[in-house]
């Protein structure tokens, strides 16, 4: 597998031949185990992944925008048929019974999930330092925190564990952990994702966030999840513009996606010791 640039130029790699969604899946399973120390996964799916993966490369056109794309989400969002524990021992045991709005929509649009992130228990903190599963280590110096409470996404994205992640964000808990570990983060107008499917911290201010390494990416992830949901009273109904084809250059980041439809936060930050 070439290294990841971004979902256009990987698939622009797949439609060339020179990767598969195999190979890309092993690579990424090689590097979650390679990097376990920074503890940003609490549950890694290999063999589902592996499979997923074997399936759409057996198709003769690609299932959608995400077709192949390894995505992390964050250990609040439910997920069928896994276990969801909001990194807290009370939780543990429990199998979701079915899958979050956002996840069903990256599915259909041929994403690969391959695991779970970890995170401050029930999202309540700012350093993911407070987690069953211990703490997430900041990629760029293991002495740091990695921002909280979406710190495994936020990690998982910044050490190339996966393509692209979810968290959630109530007052900071995605755009903070993204500042931390230098990469794109992204918390959407309350309304604009479905929260059906979400542990949330606070219900009339989450919302499922996204990390990245390119502001397309996310834009793109955005325009599949968002959009009316029967699930969820209070997402908005308003039509999904085509974000991943708003995107202009040489104009601030807040925007390149018009805020009558979304309100992006972009937090870029080079990591540097003091």
């Amino acid at each position: 597998m070439p290294d990841f640039i971004s979902i256009a130029r990987y698939h622009q790699d797949l439609k060339e031949g020179t990767t598969s969604c195999l190979s890309t899946v092993e690579t990424y399973l090689q590097k979650i185990e390679a990097q376990k120390q920074l503890n940003a996964f609490v549950e890694v799916y290999a063999e589902e992944a592996r499979s997923r993966a074997k399936e759409l490369d057996e198709l003769a056109t690609p299932q959608g925008k995400l077709h192949g794309v390894v995505i992390g989400i964050k250990d609040v969002i439910c997920h069928k048929g896994h276990e969801l524990t909001a990194a807290s021992n009370i939780l543990k045991g429990f199998t979701s019974i079915f899958s979050a709005t956002a996840v069903e929509r990256l599915l259909a649009e041929g994403a690969i999930i391959i695991g779970r992130l970890n995170c401050d228990e029930f999202a309540m903190g700012s350093t993911n330092e407070n987690s069953v599963y211990g703490k997430v280590l900041n990629a760029a110096d293991e002495t740091r925190i990695s921002g909280g409470s979406s710190g495994g996404s936020a990690v998982a994205v910044q050490a190339g564990l996966c393509m692209v992640s979810l968290g959630s964000d109530t007052g900071g808990s995605v755009r903070q952990p993204a500042d931390f570990c230098g990469i794109i983060g992204l918390k959407p107008t309350y309304g604009r994702i479905s929260r059906y499917g979400l542990i949330a911290y606070a219900s009339s201010f989450d919302q499922i966030g996204i990390f990245s390494t390119t502001v397309a990416d996310a834009a793109l992830l955005l325009e599949v999840m968002a959009g009316a949901d029967e699930f969820d009273s209070t997402v908005s109904k308003k039509p999904v513009p085509a974000y991943s084809k708003q995107l202009e250059t040489g104009k601030n980041i807040r925007s390149r996606i018009s805020p009558k439809h979304c309100l992006i936060r972009v937090w870029i930050l080079k990591f540097q010791k003091p």
